[in-house]
């Protein structure tokens, strides 16, 4: 057991018996030390409770001004609009934003991270792959590099989380939907590539069992990040087979929705609540061009402007402090329903 705790630096040179340069140096880089001084320090922080503030070191070290903000897929329109405001926040806030797409790829993003980690970031805002990420990389990216992340969650990684609260968006859905009409069913993909989607899945089962009812979840086959294929030639297989149990589908996220709706328009069934309508079709997310399909979607919206801001300031709380928090953070903002003729 460690003899007592040490506050900073300065009181572990000071316990230690070594200069505080030397200190700072074998922090920087172990290696850069000589052996013997290397196997002092090292059984000193054995001996002593101390943890460096690695976020302190940095700063000292002349951060630039960039901030890197990664996502994993730029062409998915939702990430694209958060990404726009972020910019524009980070901008304002007198830095310089790195903008950066993983396209679905572990090494990739992999890549980014080691680059940004050498580029010496003010800190990064990381929406992770989520199922495909390699979680011990990030989370030695995330010890040595101030990051906060958003949209899709790993537990326990980063100084903080931002996002939405996906039950919150499934309830409002799932009530709507069963007040007004059957109650849906749930279309997804058997393999989705972000974790948000697991939850949505939870979430829609706590709530039909809620209300009594028996959840029915559709899945289909598909992998990466074309959902509007993916959901277009799932729901003409789906169609072909007529096996929905329902005539209301609740789509896990829009980019699905959109599919949907092609196949339907395709199959020629109209979509909506009046006369002669053969499906309501429902989603989550309120991409930026659901209100633009035909028929418009109905869906439960992302508050980006609050996940966008909320980021970011908690990015540059720890940038200005220069410290860790004390706990990990997460806020979760709820959705909103938009009621459009889809549904």
């Amino acid at each position: 057991m460690a003899e007592r705790k040490i506050k900073n630096m300065e009181e572990f040179a000071s316990v230690s018996g070594i200069s505080r340069p030397t200190v700072s140096k074998y922090f920087n880089d172990p290696a850069s030390v000589r052996q013997t001084t290397r196997a002092r320090i090292e059984a000193a922080l054995e001996r002593y409770d101390y943890r460096p503030n690695v976020y302190a070191i940095n700063q000292n070290r002349r951060l630039t001004k960039n901030i890197g903000v990664v996502v994993p897929y730029l062409a998915d329109p939702f990430f694209a609009e958060i990404a726009r405001i972020i910019e524009r926040l980070i901008i304002s806030a007198g830095f310089r934003p790195i903008l950066l797409s993983s396209h679905g790829e572990q090494k990739l993003e992999n890549d980014f991270l080691d680059g940004l980690r050498s580029l010496k970031p003010a800190g990064v805002l990381l929406a992770p792959l989520g199922r495909a990420s390699d979680r011990g990389h990030i989370e030695r990216f995330c010890k040595d590099v101030p990051t906060v992340l958003f949209d899709s969650n790993l537990d326990g990684i980063g100084e903080a989380f931002v996002g939405s609260d996906n039950s919150s968006f499934v309830s409002h859905t799932v009530e709507y939907l069963t007040r007004t009409g059957e109650p849906p069913c749930f279309f997804e993909m058997r393999n989705p590539a972000n974790p948000n989607a697991n939850k949505r899945r939870v979430a829609y089962v706590e709530a039909m069992e809620r209300h009594g009812l028996e959840p029915h979840i559709i899945k289909i086959d598909g992998e990466g990040w074309a959902f509007e294929e993916i959901g277009h030639d799932g729901a003409l297989r789906v169609l072909a087979e007529k096996s929905l149990p329902t005539n209301t589908v609740l789509c896990s996220n829009d980019r699905l929705a959109i599919g949907f709706l092609a196949a339907c328009y395709e199959k020629g069934l109209r979509v909506g609540r009046g006369e002669g309508c053969a499906l309501r079709v429902a989603s989550h997310d309120d991409h930026p061009f659901s209100r633009f399909t035909c028929p418009a979607l109905t869906t439960a919206a992302h508050d980006y402007e609050s996940v966008s801001t909320k980021s970011v300031d908690t990015l540059l709380e720890l940038v200005d402090s220069g410290e860790r928090f004390t706990e990990r953070a997460e806020t979760l903002f709820p959705a909103r329903l938009v009621l459009r003729a889809s549904a």
